[in-house]
């Protein structure tokens, strides 16, 4: 008889209660797919007294997930505590140190450190998996990795976070503005009470750092991640979108270029027919753009315990039945240094709300500037009047195909202009 895979649970929230969960609901099916029993023999967690909806009265308690990972009876150490230093960091180095198989659920740790874990793993001839790392549910990791192997990737990019997926929806489905729908998405638990790493696009960020390393086989560079949240974005910029034929996402893109790996996260306008158009709600969306299999979609659930829970039990069914692959799909030690191609470089479309002055001569002042930087305007949308002479009025223009450095210089001229009395906003437009 095989003998079970012995797992050790380090931190019982919502997703590692699940993995739990799933684990004994689904004992069965698991075991038949993957032809022995995976048995959880050891957690860790800071209140054992808590009723988190699963029996652990035949496993053995650790107060300290360290000490979990170097002395629990187990096979594999499951890291759900989240953070890219300290007790999650040290727990994963231990547990490789002593031998042992990592599953992680934890992008902050893989994009911060992924290169240098997947070098100790390797070398020990260990698995360091993090499926769940990723969109949720979404089998992202594996399908780049193994299912795409034979192809070159060029590109990949997505709804990497479904808080901000569900902020965006629900401001243009309702007109309501940012902050009453982020209040809104607290009470049901799709934002922290600090939303930042959400909202600001860092837990997109980690997500994309990840993803490039899979997707062009380089290591993990989350600093060159240019990131841009969504707090800026107001129910008009969504309203004027919709009238100019786009959605406004928040989205990771990664792709390779001649100047280098731009890997870049902030809202996007897409047009309205594209598929990443209609990806709303909580849902996340991921695409890559291959040379033989062409584009490939991967559209589900990005969160919660269940979708998440189901990502990190695949990886374990994958460490029973003893498929090893590199971790990033290339042997740690061969994973190229890539050149980061500036965000100055990129190349595209934009959108523009201005906050200006009703009075003659505005326009052409704002024209004349993006003329000055080599910024072709394509077109120009103001609504109505102001009722008295030089009250503010909202102005939106799109540009042609410009580079940034270009637009940025514009902005900045623009913004120096008396008649224009808020900072200009600007969105960029993709064509996917």
């Amino acid at each position: 008889m095989t003998e079970p895979l012995k797992i050790a649970v380090a931190g019982l929230g919502t997703v590692g209660a699940g993995t739990v969960k799933l684990l004994a609901d689904q004992a069965d099916l698991i075991e038949q797919r993957c032809g022995r029993r995976i048995t959880v023999t050891a957690v860790s967690a800071r209140d054992r007294s808590k009723d988190r909806g699963v029996d652990l009265s035949g496993v053995q308690w650790f107060a300290d997930p360290v000490a979990l990972a170097a002395e629990a009876d187990a096979d594999v150490v499951v890291e759900l505590i989240g953070g890219a230093a300290g007790a999650a960091k040290a727990t994963v180095e231990t547990a490789i140190g002593r031998g042992r198989h990592v599953v992680t659920a934890n992008k902050a740790l893989v994009a911060h450190h992924g290169t240098a874990l997947a070098l100790a793993a390797e070398e020990r001839h260990r698995t360091l998996a993090f499926e769940a790392a990723v969109a949720g549910g979404i089998p992202i990791i594996k399908g780049l990795r193994e299912g795409l192997a034979a192809n070159r990737t060029s590109e990949v990019h997505g709804i990497l976070n479904g808080t901000c997926n569900y902020i965006l929806t629900e401001m243009r489905t309702t007109g309501r503005e940012f902050a009453e729908v982020l209040a809104e998405a607290q009470q049901l638990g799709y934002a922290e009470a600090d939303p930042s790493f959400d909202i600001d696009g860092i837990d997109a960020a980690h997500k994309l750092a990840i993803l490039t390393s899979v997707a062009f086989g380089c290591a993990v560079d989350f600093a060159s991640v240019y990131v841009e949240g969504i707090r800026h974005v107001a129910a008009t910029d969504l309203a004027f979108a919709e009238e100019l034929g786009y959605r406004i996402k928040l989205l990771g893109i990664a792709r390779l270029t001649p100047a280098g790996v731009e890997q870049r996260v902030h809202p996007c306008m897409v047009p309205k027919d594209a598929p990443i158009a209609a990806v709303d709600g909580v849902f996340n969306a991921v695409v890559a753009q291959t040379d033989f299999a062409d584009r490939v979609w991967l559209v589900g659930r990005g969160a919660g315990a269940g979708p998440t829970a189901s990502a990190v039990v695949a990886d374990l069914v994958d460490i029973a039945r003893g498929c090893a692959a590199p971790t990033f799909g290339v042997p740690a030690a061969r994973l190229a240094r890539l050149e980061p191609s500036p965000m100055e470089g990129r190349q595209g479309a934009y959108y523009v709300r201005l906050s200006v002055a009703d009075r003659p001569g505005v326009i052409a002042d704002i024209a004349a500037a993006m003329r000055d930087h080599d910024v072709s305007m394509e077109s120009f949308l103001q609504r109505g009047r102001a009722s008295s002479p030089g009250e503010a009025v909202p102005v939106v223009l799109t540009t042609h195909e410009t580079v940034e450095a270009s637009m940025r210089r514009a902005l900045a001229a623009i913004a120096e202009q008396r008649a224009v009395l808020e900072p200009p906003r600007m969105i960029r437009i993709e064509q996917f």
